[in-house]
């Protein structure tokens, strides 16, 4: 059986970036990776990307948004993650169930026990062996996003600073209560750095 791991945080936090450079680190150590992300990973969760983020939404409910995301997921999982693992392979996965308890459940303000089980269920019960959550300000992590896309950001992107701020403090709520599985990243550090401190705790399952 593969490792599964997820790498999560605000947006703007360079989650993306640490999952290529990690990528890199692991396929120069001859393991066997494969890199993938939510929403999307497969053509059917790719559609539903597009629906999820595209700004023009505007009429979409929470629980829409909520059911679509566990929707791209289920067919993530089971078409993508589980096969992967099964072969043997390291995962790297930009987002996971915790991006719905983060940006759903608190952000739009759903129950997060809904949240958990219609994931539990898209999942059959997948969980990450480790997640390292990259912490940064909402304040930062927005301008970097906006700096990096401009006026090109996502439906999710668009949202007020408050917003933003639940959703990273329910992140930092969730690693507060899953200390063995959620290591949290000071993302205000360099790139480098980042990626050093993730690495070093990544062998240790090598």
């Amino acid at each position: 059986m593969g490792l599964f791991i997820t790498l999560e945080g605000p947006d703007g936090s360079g989650k993306s970036t640490q999952i290529r450079r990690l990528s890199e680190l692991l396929g120069h150590s001859g393991i066997e990776v494969h890199t993938t992300r939510e929403p999307g990973g497969t053509p059917i969760s790719d559609q539903i990307r597009s629906m999820l983020l595209n700004p023009e939404n505007r009429a979409m409910t929470a629980k829409t948004e909520m059911l679509l995301y566990a929707a791209s997921r289920a067919q993530h999982v089971a078409e993508v993650i589980r096969p992967a693992l099964e072969q043997g392979r390291v995962i790297l996965c930009d987002r996971y169930i915790d991006a719905s308890l983060a940006y759903q459940a608190t952000g739009l303000g759903i129950p997060l026990e809904e949240v958990r089980s219609i994931n539990q269920h898209a999942t059959d019960g997948l969980w990450p062996t480790r997640t390292y959550l990259i912490d940064v300000p909402s304040e930062l992590g927005l301008q970097r996003a906006f700096a990096g896309r401009g006026k090109c950001l996502d439906r999710i992107e668009q949202r007020d600073l408050e917003y933003h701020r639940r959703v990273r403090e329910q992140f930092l709520q969730i690693a507060k209560e899953e200390p063995d599985r959620i290591v949290v990243i000071d993302g205000t550090q360099s790139v480098e750095a980042v990626t050093e401190a993730i690495w070093q705790d990544i062998r240790r399952y090598l």
